[in-house]
C-alpha cells in the first residue's frame, strides 16, 4: 500500500471545501519527513513556526478526511501515519518500530458478520498487530 501523495491530499481538501494553506502544506511536509509514524509533539517540535493549535486542528482535519490515521504503538503511545487511500489496518514491529499497512477481505467479512449478529452498525474500529519484522528476525541469527 502506498501513502497518499501531497497532490492527492490537495485535491481531496479542495473537493471537501478546504484549502491547502501554507501551514497545512508545511505540516504535511513535516509529517512526511518524520518517517513511518510520528507523535503530535514531534510535529509541534519540527514545525515551530506553526502554532500548536493549528497542528492539532490540522491533525484532526486530516484524520477526519482519512489522510492521517492513528496507530497505537505497543507501549500505548498514540502515533499517526500518513494513510493510504484505502481502508487498512496496521502491523508494527515491537523491536525497531517499523509499521506496515495491510488490508484483508477476510477481516471485512468478519466486520459484516459482527454487524449482522449484533444488530450494530460498525462505524469505526482499529486493529494493530504487534510482532517482529523480517529484518529484526533475521538479525537474531
Amino acid at each position: 500500500m502506498s501513502q497518499v501523495s501531497p497532490d492527492a491530499i490537495e485535491r481531496l481538501l479542495s473537493r471537501r471545501g478546504y484549502r491547502l494553506t501554507a501551514p497545512r502544506r508545511n505540516l504535511l511536509e513535516v509529517m512526511a519527513g518524520l518517517g513511518d509514524h510520528f507523535v503530535a509533539e514531534g510535529i509541534v517540535s519540527a514545525a515551530p513556526e506553526v502554532g500548536r493549535a493549528t497542528v492539532f486542528r490540522t491533525l484532526r482535519l486530516l484524520q477526519d478526511l482519512g489522510v492521517v490515521c492513528q496507530v497505537v504503538l505497543d507501549d500505548g503511545t498514540l502515533a499517526y501515519r500518513l494513510a493510504p487511500e484505502e481502508h487498512h489496518h496496521h502491523v508494527l514491529c515491537v523491536e525497531c518500530g517499523a509499521a506496515e499497512d495491510f488490508s484483508s477481505p477476510a477481516l471485512e467479512s468478519v466486520l459484516r458478520e459482527v454487524e449482522e449478529s449484533t444488530g450494530f452498525t460498525v462505524e469505526a474500529h482499529r486493529l494493530e498487530l504487534y510482532g517482529r519484522c523480517s529484518v529484526c528476525r533475521a538479525s537474531d541469527h
